[in-house]
C-alpha cells in the first residue's frame, strides 16, 4: 500500500518573502524584523488622482454636450450626408446636326464627370446659340444641375435638347471613402435636332462675308440663302460673329470684352435683327405690283433724264428735282431693273406727267404683299420687323403731312424704308417661284408654309429677265459665271448724317432657268463709294462652291 504525504502550507510570511517599501527602509529594523514595512500613500495622492478623474469627466460632459446638444442637429445631418450621398447624373443634351447629319453641337464628358458642350462651326453661333452650366456652391456641390440654353436655337428648342437628369447614389465610411456607388435612376438624353443648314455653304459664305467686310471696311454684313421651293435655310451668316464655345465657359474675359465693344454688335444677328435701308433692291417688287396693276406693260418705255422735276405749287418758278444716279434715256422695266433707274421707279411710285404711278397706299401693299415691314416667322427670336412708311407713320412720329417726293424715295427704298436680310430673301424667293411667300424654317424635312402673293406669273416674268439682264449686262455683272446662271439685282443705301457712308446689297436667286436658291446680302456702312461690293460677296462664294465640286453651282 502506498501512502502520500501531505505537506502542510504553512501561513506564516517568512521573512525573505517581505518586499520592503524602499521608502520606509528607513523605519524598519532589519536585526530585529520590528517596524512598519508598508507606508500609506499620502492623502494628497488620493485628491490628485480624484481632481483628474473629475476634470476628465467634465470634460467628457462638455464634449457630449456639444455634439449632442449644440451641434447635435448639423452633425447628424452631416453624418448621414457623409454616409449616404445622391449625386445627379447629368443627361447628355440633345445634339444638333446640318442637314446631312455634320454634327454642329455635341457634348463631351470632362475629367470631373460634368458634361461640356462643344460648338463645332462658330459661323453658326448666332443660329445656334449657347447654353449655361450647371452650378456648384463653395463646397462643391450642384445647387443648379440644369444646363440651359442662353440664345439661338440652343434657347427656343431648350426643353426639347434638355433631357432627364439621373441620380447615383454613394455611400461613404466616417473617412470619406467610397463603400459603395450604384446609378438608382438613369438618365434620358434630349433629342437631336437636325437643321436645314449645310455646314459646308455655311462655313464658305462666311468666309466670303467676312473677307469683304475687313477687306472693304464695312462694319457689319449679313446674308441668307434659301430654297424657293421649301423656306429652308441653307445658310445664314452674321458678322461679326462670336465663338458660342467661348460665351458657354466664361472666357477668355478679353475675347468677351471685344465682342462687347466691336461697332458692328457682334452679339447682334444682322441677318434676323438688323434693319437697313434696302437702297435699289425693292425695285422688282415696286415693278412687279406695277405691272400687276396694269399701270404698265413690259413694253412701257420711260425717258431717263437723270433727273426728275417737280413744279412747287407753293413757290412759283421754282421746282422740286429728283435726281438719278445716271441719265440712262429711254429705259424699259427690265432694263430699268438691270441698270436700276431712279427716274423710272419715281414715275412708278408716284407718277410724272401723263404717268400714273401706284401711290403711296398701293405702294405700301405690295411692299407688305412681299412681306416686308413685318416679321417672317422664322424660328428665332427676337426677330425685325422693319418699316415701310406712310402718311400715318410720318404724321404720328414727326407731325408733318406727306408729300409726292416722300412717295418718290419711298419707291426707290429710301426715307425711312427698312428690312432684314431674312425678309429680302423671303421676297426674292417670291419672284423666283411664281409668288409663293415662304415662312423660312432652320429645320430639316419641314412641312413648307406659305401664302400666295397676289402678282400676276406675267409679271414676275418680265421681272425675272430684268434681274438676269443685271447679271449678264448691267450692275451686277461680276457674277456673270460660266457655271452658273444667276439672276441678281443690286443695291446702294447712303447713311450717316452727311451721307458719308454706304450700305451695300445684292439680291437674287440661281439657276436662272429653274430657280432652287435665293439670296440676299448687306453689308453694312462702309465708306461713300464702296456700295458695289455686296455682289462680290457672291462672286467668291461662287467661285468657292465651284472649286470644292459643290451640288449648289455647276449641273443644276
Amino acid at each position: 500500500m502506498m501512502w502520500r504525504g501531505t505537506r502542510r502550507r504553512d501561513q506564516e510570511i517568512a521573512p525573505d518573502e517581505i518586499f520592503l517599501d524602499v521608502s520606509n527602509a528607513p523605519a524598519f529594523d532589519r536585526t530585529r524584523f520590528e517596524g512598519r514595512i508598508e507606508k500609506p500613500l499620502a492623502a494628497s495622492t488620493f485628491l490628485v488622482t480624484v481632481g483628474a478623474v473629475c476634470v476628465l469627466f467634465l470634460i467628457l460632459i462638455a464634449r457630449s454636450w456639444n455634439l449632442e446638444i449644440s451641434n447635435g442637429a448639423f452633425y447628424a445631418a452631416q453624418s448621414a450626408h457623409n454616409s449616404l450621398t445622391v449625386v445627379p447624373l447629368f443627361a447628355p443634351r440633345g445634339i444638333i446636326t446640318d442637314t446631312n447629319g455634320v454634327v454642329l453641337a455635341e457634348n463631351r464628358e470632362k475629367e470631373d464627370g460634368s458634361v461640356e458642350r462643344i460648338y463645332t462651326l462658330p459661323a453658326l453661333s448666332h443660329i445656334i446659340g449657347y447654353v449655361s452650366y450647371p452650378k456648384k456652391d463653395m463646397h462643391g456641390v450642384y445647387y443648379d444641375t440644369s444646363e440651359k440654353g442662353v440664345t439661338g436655337l440652343e434657347a427656343e428648342y431648350n426643353d426639347i435638347l434638355t433631357g432627364t437628369n439621373g441620380q447615383i447614389l454613394t455611400e461613404m465610411d466616417a473617412l470619406g471613402n467610397v463603400r459603395s456607388e450604384g446609378v438608382v435612376v438613369a438618365a434620358k438624353p434630349g433629342k437631336t435636332l437636325q437643321l436645314s443648314i449645310d455646314a459646308n455653304l455655311e462655313k464658305r459664305f462666311a468666309q466670303a462675308l467676312a473677307a469683304i467686310v475687313e477687306g472693304k471696311h464695312f462694319i457689319a454684313g449679313a446674308g441668307v440663302i434659301m430654297d424657293v421651293e421649301t423656306g429652308a435655310v441653307n445658310a445664314m451668316v452674321s458678322y461679326p460673329n462670336y465663338d458660342a464655345n467661348v460665351m458657354s465657359s466664361g472666357g477668355p474675359a478679353s475675347t468677351i470684352a471685344a465682342y462687347h465693344t466691336d461697332p458692328g454688335h457682334t452679339f447682334l444677328n444682322h441677318a434676323v435683327q438688323g434693319v437697313y435701308a434696302p437702297g435699289s433692291i425693292v425695285k422688282p417688287f415696286v415693278a412687279a405690283g406695277a405691272l400687276t396693276d396694269g399701270l404698265i406693260t413690259a413694253n412701257t418705255v420711260i425717258n431717263d433724264h437723270g433727273r426728275l422735276s417737280i413744279p412747287d405749287p407753293y413757290h412759283p418758278g421754282k421746282e422740286f428735282v429728283y435726281t438719278g444716279w445716271r441719265a440712262l434715256g429711254p429705259v424699259d422695266v427690265k432694263k430699268a431693273i438691270a441698270w436700276s433707274s431712279d427716274v423710272f421707279f419715281y414715275t412708278l411710285g408716284g407718277g410724272f406727267e401723263d404717268q400714273k404711278g401706284l401711290g403711296i397706299d398701293r405702294l405700301e401693299y405690295w411692299y407688305r404683299a412681299f412681306g416686308l415691314g413685318t416679321t417672317t416667322g422664322i424660328d428665332l427670336s427676337g426677330e425685325a420687323s422693319g418699316l415701310i412708311p406712310d402718311p400715318a407713320w410720318k404724321k404720328s412720329v414727326f407731325n408733318e403731312s406727306w408729300y409726292l417726293g416722300d412717295t418718290y424715295f419711298t419707291a426707290i427704298g429710301q426715307y425711312s424704308v427698312q428690312v432684314t436680310p431674312i425678309q429680302m430673301a423671303c421676297a426674292i424667293a417670291a419672284i423666283a417661284n411664281g409668288g409663293k411667300l415662304f415662312t423660312p424654317t432652320l429645320f430639316a424635312n419641314q412641312t413648307p408654309l406659305y401664302t400666295n402673293v397676289p402678282v400676276a406669273s406675267a409679271a414676275l416674268a418680265t421681272v425675272r429677265a430684268g434681274m438676269r439682264m443685271g447679271v449678264t449686262d448691267a450692275l451686277a455683272g461680276a457674277i456673270n459665271l460660266p457655271y452658273v446662271r444667276v439672276a441678281a439685282k443690286t443695291g446702294t443705301a447712303q447713311t450717316g448724317v452727311r451721307n458719308q457712308y454706304d450700305n451695300s446689297w445684292v439680291e437674287g436667286f440661281f439657276p436662272y432657268d429653274h430657280p432652287k436658291y435665293a439670296f440676299a446680302v448687306v453689308l453694312e456702312r462702309g465708306p461713300s463709294g464702296t456700295g458695289e461690293q455686296a455682289v462680290n460677296v457672291m462672286r467668291d462664294l461662287f467661285d468657292a462652291l465651284y472649286a470644292d465640286t459643290s451640288p449648289y453651282v455647276g449641273d443644276l
